[in-house]
């Protein structure tokens, strides 16, 4: 076997053809493929804007600004995620709050939710890990109780579904990246979608160093950030979109060997997911059964990794990250579902082109070393 990577975005002639076209034009940055791909994109998830921008930190940034968090508030997070769901929250000097994870779904908890509302919540952010959209019923009726905001981190789950409506426009608002390892991928960048006109328009200037239209180049209304993404990678996002339903079904050919392969095995537990919803598979995680040890996934990312076959953890836990252990006093035992489904878990080679040939040689590696 060559070497099988981890990830691998799907590129086609048809999303080469778009970027060409706009290198023939003199609109590179801020022109009207940012304009299409916003409105596409939130055409898509069914809300009212699109704002896009560099990345999905910053969509996620973004919106701590908009909702106009600041020192003294506090914002609900899953310590099971990439670690700008939490991040976002420290940049505009909040205080991230987690709460643990259910053992079953590995999202946020709604039961520990509960326990963690204070009269400083501002927010909560559910995480759809690995592109199963979190319980977002019950989250929202306790933010409706308490009048607090639900971002959804959809990073991970473009076209899932919860009760029949798509992640990122559930809550009052949603976040996507586009990074290539993604589903659809813009090369780089990120999305905010929403219904909330005065966020989307605080966020468009504030992407853009705070100018405002009309106001000039040179003309700044409040601190900004350069958080632009070019019209290149919008007419690569939006050339994905055209092609989104035919890569998330892809994806689920490939999740689906897989399963097949190791979805009895005992000594394997995989992510079980919500009932009336449809996943946006991201990537294929198993967590090992608690008879292994984190030292024991280790060694087995190892030889995998010798054996040519691209393989990782996902996630490391947030709060024990070092600057949030230093910072905030955090220690192993604080989110014990969390850490124990951390130490366990295991990414498998995952995307829309690998042959069945690699996913056997994939599960008959890994069983062996089990």
């Amino acid at each position: 076997m060559n070497q099988i990577p981890l990830a691998q975005p799907d590129i086609t002639q048809h999303e080469i053809d778009a970027v060409v076209q706009v290198l023939r034009t003199p609109n590179l940055s801020l022109g009207p493929q940012l304009e299409r791909f916003e409105q596409a994109f939130a055409d898509y998830c069914g809300t009212r804007f699109g704002v896009a921008c560099n990345s999905g930190t910053s969509a996620l940034h973004l919106l701590m600004i908009a909702l106009g968090i600041e020192p003294g508030d506090e914002v609900i997070v899953t310590p099971f995620s990439f670690i700008a769901s939490a991040n976002c929250v420290l940049f505009e000097g909040g205080t991230p709050v987690f709460a643990d994870v259910d053992p079953h779904t590995w999202n946020l908890d709604p039961q520990q939710i509960k326990t963690k509302v204070t009269p400083r919540t501002k927010a909560i952010i559910p995480v759809d890990v690995f592109g199963q959209v979190a319980d977002l019923d019950p989250v929202l009726e306790l933010a409706r109780k308490h009048r607090i905001a639900v971002l959804e981190d959809s990073c991970e789950a473009v076209g899932a579904t919860y009760q029949g409506r798509r992640a990122g426009g559930i809550g009052d608002a949603g976040v996507f990246g586009f990074y290539p390892n993604k589903q659809l991928t813009a090369g780089e960048g990120g999305m905010i979608v929403t219904d909330h006109e005065e966020w989307a328009a605080l966020a468009r200037s504030v992407r853009n160093q705070g100018r405002n239209p009309g106001g000039g180049w040179l003309g700044h209304d409040r601190l900004g950030y350069n958080f632009r993404l070019s019209d290149l990678n919008c007419a690569l996002g939006l050339a994905q979109l055209d092609r989104v339903d035919e890569i998330l079904e892809s994806r689920r050919r490939v999740a689906e060997m897989y399963l097949q392969r190791l979805g009895e095995d005992p000594r394997l537990i995989r992510q079980k997911p919500l009932e009336d919803t449809t996943m946006s598979w991201f990537v294929f995680v198993v967590r090992l059964i608690d008879e292994y040890t984190q030292d024991d996934r280790d060694r087995i990312l190892t030889q995998l990794r010798a054996q040519g076959i691209g393989s990782s953890n996902y996630f490391a836990p947030i709060h024990l990250q070092p600057f949030y252990v230093e910072r905030f006093g955090f220690k192993p035992g604080d989110f014990p579902v969390c850490e124990a489904l951390a130490a366990r878990t295991l990414a498998l080679p995952f995307h829309a082109h690998l042959t069945e040939a690699e996913i056997d040689f994939v599960c008959t590696s890994l069983k062996n070393l089990l």
